[in-house]
């Protein structure tokens, strides 16, 4: 059966669908020259080392060659005729994942449904093309990776978080190719978005800006410059600005004793985060817990 000319098949902007893993492997290729296939499932082809070339039958008579290098990815729809090569010189090590759409099971949300509150999704199963081809961040690969290891785990596996999971990657697929198509980020932009997600991964803890820089594998001169020229702040004031609204979100919402929440948002003492959550609120974290408290005594929730 030839594909349809589009990314996925058309059925799932009309019937409920739930997508099944089929095969998913890591593979380091070396001096390989593959036949030309094709599969009765989606496939992602995701380079984690190395580069390689796939190339594409597109028509009976036309070939496409698309070059992959680290942390790019080809999906493409079932059953478009391909194959992958890899020089002798540079091996490529990659992970691959097939899946295929059987009719919905279960409360899960289908395909179609996802789609229908997700503007991205649904622009992406519109797709006119049989490839589609993005340079991740790594968000996706992360993902692939947690998708993997759930698979693997056999006997106890959940159904339910191998969906989550396959429904996350395609909305990442999606935002993704919105980016690259509205022009993607410019290189120092891709850096401070790292910066950024690094920042919210680790404020919880003491960390300096030549380590973040070495997290993004720049010189710290040089990332603290265009993180302030694209944000206004620099490193360290952004990351008091997370910090902060951590300790707000905690004063508000948990019973974490206020003596405890500079471990939690990884300030030092606790004299430094009442001077630092006083000048960002204008209240010290007592009387910020306490106003709070008093508002939701006077706008108690509906019940």
């Amino acid at each position: 059966m030839q594909n349809s000319g589009c990314l996925f098949p058309a059925f799932l902007t009309e019937h409920h669908c739930h997508p099944q893993v089929m095969a998913y492997y890591f593979k380091q290729w070396q001096g390989f020259n593959m036949p030309f296939h094709r599969h009765d499932a989606v496939e992602i082809m995701y380079t984690i080392q190395g580069n390689c070339d796939v190339e594409i039958q597109t028509l009976p008579t036309q070939t496409e060659s698309v070059s992959l290098k680290k942390g790019e990815f080809i999906i493409m729809d079932a059953n478009v005729s391909h194959r992958l090569i890899v020089d002798e010189a540079a091996p490529c090590r990659m992970l691959n994942v097939e899946f295929r759409f059987t009719q919905q099971k279960g409360v899960f949300p289908s395909i179609h449904q996802l789609a229908a509150e997700d503007k991205l999704l649904a622009s992406l199963l519109e797709v006119k093309s049989p490839y589609l081809v993005l340079r991740d961040p790594d968000e996706v690969y992360h993902i692939m990776k947690s998708l993997v290891l759930e698979l693997d785990k056999a006997a106890v596996k959940s159904v339910t978080m191998v969906q989550l999971l396959i429904a996350q990657l395609l909305i990442r697929i999606a935002r993704l190719r919105q980016e690259a198509a509205s022009g993607g980020m410019a290189q120092s932009e891709w850096y401070v978005k790292q910066s950024v997600d690094y920042l919210h991964q680790n404020y919880d803890r003491d960390i300096q800006v030549k380590e973040i820089a070495g997290a993004v594998n720049l010189h710290p001169g040089y990332l603290q410059r265009i993180f302030k020229s694209l944000t206004g702040q620099t490193l360290m004031t952004y990351l008091t600005v997370i910090r902060m609204e951590k300790a707000k979100m905690l004063l508000l919402e948990t019973d974490v004793p206020i003596s405890e929440i500079c471990d939690y948002i990884g300030v030092g003492s606790r004299q430094y985060f009442h001077m630092l959550f006083k000048d960002y609120t204008d209240l010290t974290p007592t009387e910020y817990r306490k106003s709070m408290d008093t508002h939701k005594s006077e706008y108690p929730e509906k019940s």
